[in-house]
């Protein structure tokens, strides 16, 4: 049920030049009831049709058709005012949710499309943390929201499993190391070893050579060197898995670094063959003067790749692999002129899929203004914070709900649910400054806040004798929610569809997060100011309808941004 698009359709034709997609794009919805549902702004189609705004809003309104869902239509100050029938606009709406539970929201724009998610992508050998909760929570949200939305997604973790760094850590773990210690402590023992080697290059800088041969080594299949390496690998794999597990996110591929090691010479070569590759004191470049853009340089005078080498390679790879539609990295803004130079060099080599790839950039999380640094060793792990924010949940429950059963479980749900929220819930591109109390602060407009809604509202539902006893059509329903609360709530339900939408076109989550804080609240106020469970048997049958439509609402949209909807808490 799309009236926006209805309206659409209906002013189209009376619009020179503009088509129903246009006119759809101008529609908003005006911040006072009174002012009707859906409004027309007639400010800028005076410029297309050389007339006043309120004489082209007079014009239009004498060529709306009658339509059922709407109720009467005004031309006040330059503003086509719609007001629909609540009636039907509320029968509509509960319609259209309760025919597909599961599927209210989605579309099938992206039929037979194909979209490749590149997100998470940790370092090998480093712990975890806050910083690449972004990266990991804002990529799982993408492809939920494009799953629902009809394209097939391939989630792929471009592990940083190759580069110097290794060497340093090889030469730290032969130097200082101990293999039990590793086994024991994984990563916090590789990270050690990490600070310490670059503690002691800061003393001794001829370690920083000694890092480099054994990274050659690597290079060139040393067995020793390997070995380490992949030891390393399965260390770190294990502890990102249980991160993982918590967090509910899977991958498809954990195609690393490594693995395009011998995919790129084909690009190399094909660079050359087009003349874009020039040599600069021995290093190999694409030069970008024109875009404005320092060079993207291919090779280093060593001989040895880059990033650019290698996200080419792994592009050329991915598209011949997954022939994808669009290929996304979620990577923070800091990288951006590293995309714009690789994109723009693929541009140049003649592919026209070069505009199917997407930077999705986001802000950047500093501890208390400080950045994070894994060589200096501040860092907060991600582990840690899931657990105490778990920790804390579970004393709360324990305060306020002690009987209740599967405590650990709901814990779990929630705890993990107030720190992915808490990542999704501003603009992806603003920077977060971490501190503890925010992370694990569950008042005020939160996860845990739209979780506890969803829950009251299920607890509703089985009070009355659980989901099958309400037995209502939504026509009938519509009749007996016709006060203001219970409207406020029908027009948040009907939102879902478009913030969904809106999402996906802006690769932005904390629309929907966003979204759901407005419905919870929205039906607070109706859960405080309409009883629901009177005598009236129609009242209360109505109202539990509506209260079903949340709870499907809720659920649904916690379910995109990576949260569980727990029933009870």
């Amino acid at each position: 049920m799309n009236v926006k698009g209805l309206i659409a359709d209906h002013l189209a034709p009376h619009i020179e030049g503009m088509d129903a997609k246009a006119v759809l794009g101008l529609l908003e919805y005006p911040p006072n009831p009174e002012m009707g549902d859906i409004s027309l702004p007639c400010f800028k189609l005076s410029k297309i049709l050389r007339k006043a705004p309120q004489q082209i809003a007079e014009q239009l309104k004498q060529n709306v058709a009658e339509h059922p869902m709407i109720r009467k239509v005004e031309a006040v100050s330059g503003y086509l005012n719609f007001y629909l029938d609540p009636v039907q606009f509320a029968g509509g709406v509960i319609a259209e949710i309760l025919r597909d539970p599961g599927r209210y929201g989605s579309q099938n724009v992206g039929q037979g499309k194909t979209i490749v998610v590149d997100f998470s992508s940790p370092n090998i050998a480093k712990p975890f943390h806050i910083g690449h909760l972004r990266s990991t929570v804002i990529g799982n949200a993408l492809v939920n929201i494009f799953t629902y939305m009809g394209y097939r997604c391939v989630r792929i973790n471009h592990l940083g499993d190759w580069g110097t760094q290794f060497g340093k850590l090889m030469s730290a773990y032969l130097r200082w190391g101990n293999k039990d210690k590793v086994e024991q402590d994984g990563i916090d023992e590789l990270l050690r070893l990490y600070v310490k080697f670059h503690e002691e290059a800061e003393k001794h800088p001829e370690l920083e050579d000694e890092g480099r041969a054994w990274f050659v080594k690597l290079e060139q299949g040393d067995e020793e060197a390997k070995r380490l390496w992949e030891w390393f690998i399965s260390i770190s794999l294990k502890e990102f898995e249980k991160i993982y597990s918590l967090l509910g996110v899977t991958f498809d591929s954990y195609a690393g670094e490594s693995f395009y090691n011998d995919k790129m010479e084909p690009i190399i070569e094909e660079l050359k063959s087009k003349n874009m590759l020039e040599q600069d004191e021995g290093a190999w470049l694409v030069r970008l003067d024109e875009f404005n853009m320092p060079p993207a340089l291919i090779l280093k005078k060593d001989g040895s790749s880059l990033y650019h080498t290698r996200d080419i390679a792994a592009a050329f790879y991915r598209k011949k692999t997954y022939n994808f539609d669009k290929a996304i990295y979620v990577v923070d803004y800091a990288q951006n002129l590293h995309f714009q130079q690789w994109f723009k060099v693929i541009e140049l080599m003649g592919y026209e899929w070069a505009k199917d790839l997407i930077h999705v950039p986001f802000g950047r999380v500093s501890l208390e203004g400080v950045s994070l640094s894994t060589r200096k060793g501040n860092v907060v792990k991600l582990e840690d914070l899931l657990t105490q924010a778990i920790e804390k949940t579970r004393e709360i429950i324990e305060e306020k709900n002690p009987s209740m059963e599967n405590k650990d479980e709901v814990a779990r749900q929630v705890g993990v649910g107030a720190v992915i929220f808490s990542d999704l819930s501003g603009n992806r591109i603003k920077d977060i400054v971490f501190s503890w109390e925010e992370a694990l602060n569950f008042d005020g407009e939160t996860g845990p806040y739209v979780q506890y809604t969803h829950a009251r509202a299920c607890s509703v539902i089985r009070k009355a004798g659980g989901a099958g006893t309400v037995r209502m059509r939504p026509e009938e329903a519509a009749q007996h929610l016709m006060d203001p609360p219970s409207l406020h709530v029908l027009k948040q339900l009907y939102l879902f569809p478009e913030k969904v939408y809106q999402a996906m076109e802006k690769l932005e989550p904390s629309i929907i997060s966003r979204y759901l804080i407005d419905l919870s609240q929205s039906f607070n106020r109706f859960y405080h100011e309409c009883p629901i469970l009177v005598e009236d048997e129609a009242i209360r049958n109505a109202r539990l309808t509506l209260v079903q439509c949340v709870i499907v609402t809720l659920a649904g949209g916690l379910r995109l941004i990576g949260l569980e909807a727990p029933e009870q808490i």
